[in-house]
């Protein structure tokens, strides 16, 4: 995936569309680095990345990206409070380890976070399930069973109770189709639930109480 050569993801567009321009921003489990690249071409950021591919590592310093080999499970701890005004988790919540705590550290480093995952909860995935009796295999969720990096899938509903449990609020969300694009309409979580095949969400942590 090249940024520079083609129109970006239309998932990614929407997430940099969230982010303001010239903010910290720390994008956690960056990949090839098209997002950071998204952001310091169109928002002039001041960004860094996280990736635990050496591959994805060497790719990103390729581009002229500030981007260290890491962990989002074990070395997000290792960064202060308030580091960062955006803190990014792209399609890599569902493999990590912990994601309840590498979305605890985001809201403690972040200003911000916004978080992007695949629906388990997609009339596909549950059309499989129900009618093949197989794991389901979808654009979003392209791998077998025995060969996922995916552990801990989750639907949007899930998402947004998580949110509530670590007394933090959703500022924006949008529920994607197949193509990236948001659905265009105002519902509630069980038809997101039903017909997102992925979604984006900005998130702030609650205010200190006094």
């Amino acid at each position: 995936m090249n940024v520079s050569a083609s129109k970006p993801r239309r998932d990614l567009a929407l997430i940099a569309d969230l982010v303001e321009p010239g903010a910290r921003v720390l994008d956690v489990g960056c990949g090839d680095g098209a997002l950071l690249q998204l952001l310091a071409e169109q928002k002039n950021v001041d960004g860094r990345g996280v990736e635990l591919s050496q591959r994805g590592v060497n790719e990103c310093v390729a581009k002229g990206l500030s981007v260290i080999q890491g962990d989002a499970d074990t070395d997000l701890v290792d960064y202060p409070d308030d580091g960062f005004d955006y803190v990014i988790l792209s399609q890599t919540l569902q493999a990590t380890r912990q994601p309840r705590e590498a979305l605890r550290n985001m809201l403690r480093i972040g200003r911000r976070a916004i978080v992007s995952f695949p629906n388990f909860g997609h009339w596909r995935v549950r059309t499989q399930l129900a009618f093949l009796g197989r794991m389901p295999v979808t654009g979003n969720l392209s791998y077998s069973w025995h060969d996922t990096p995916n552990i801990h899938l989750c639907t949007i509903r899930d998402f947004v109770e998580l949110v509530g449990e670590l007394d933090a609020y959703i500022v924006r969300g949008a529920a994607l189709d197949r193509t990236g694009a948001p659905i265009r309409f105002n519902a509630p979580w069980w038809v997101w639930n039903l017909m997102g095949e992925q979604a984006v969400f900005l998130l702030e942590r609650a205010p200190a109480q006094k």
